[in-house]
């Protein structure tokens, strides 16, 4: 007997909601999606005049969850959510889940970013790296009472810079390095950055269940 619990790509259908209104994030998914080649079109859900899940998760998995079901219930469809931000263990994780709002005002890149780098000064060392990653969850719920959302999970290591560098991405990407690669996030072609990043990698996982 098949079991279609384990059958995404029979359940799809013919859209998938996007449980985000973050313009940034909304470019990467539709690049990212791109490569998937599913018969399936992915719409934000700003298209559907959704507005943003209160996020009250104490985690990126449960505030991920909230989102898509948040999306599936006001669309009717299958939807999925990305909860991602930047983890700093010697901040305890700081700002974790709370990193599109960290300064207070939600979204505010720039306010976010100087924050951070404030919070990080008694702890810069000469010499010394501060370890940061990007974690990135992604749910998908075949509707908004799914018993069993599917999960993926990426995280990217790299260190925090002193100072922002480059133009591209958003959010904390100009203070993200990558000493293998010897740039930050920010100073990385789309391309590139999409085959690595955390969210790269959570909807690579994402791929083999689709």
């Amino acid at each position: 007997m098949t079991n279609s619990v384990s059958s995404p790509s029979s359940w799809l259908g013919s859209e998938l909601v996007l449980a985000s209104n973050n313009k940034g994030k909304i470019a990467e998914f539709e690049l990212l999606f791109s490569e998937l080649n599913l018969d399936t079109k992915v719409i934000a859900q700003g298209q559907l005049n959704i507005e943003d899940a209160i996020e009250d998760g104490l985690s990126f998995v449960e505030n991920a969850i909230i989102k898509a079901r948040h999306a599936a219930r006001l669309s009717g469809k299958p939807a999925i959510a990305d909860d991602s931000g930047l983890v700093v263990p010697i901040l305890n994780g700081a700002p974790g889940i709370y990193s599109a709002r960290f300064a207070g005002e939600h979204g505010n890149d720039e306010a976010n970013n100087e924050k951070l780098l404030q919070e990080l000064r008694p702890f810069r060392q000469e010499g010394k790296v501060i370890e940061g990653m990007f974690v990135c969850v992604l749910a998908l719920v075949r509707h908004a009472d799914d018993p069993l959302p599917i999960i993926a999970q990426g995280i990217w290591q790299g260190e925090i810079l002193e100072q922002a560098r480059g133009e591209h991405g958003f959010g904390y990407d100009p203070l993200f390095w990558l000493p293998e690669l010897n740039c930050s996030s920010a100073e990385m072609p789309k391309a590139e950055k999409n085959k690595i990043s955390h969210r790269g990698q959570a909807i690579q996982k994402l791929k083999s269940y689709l």
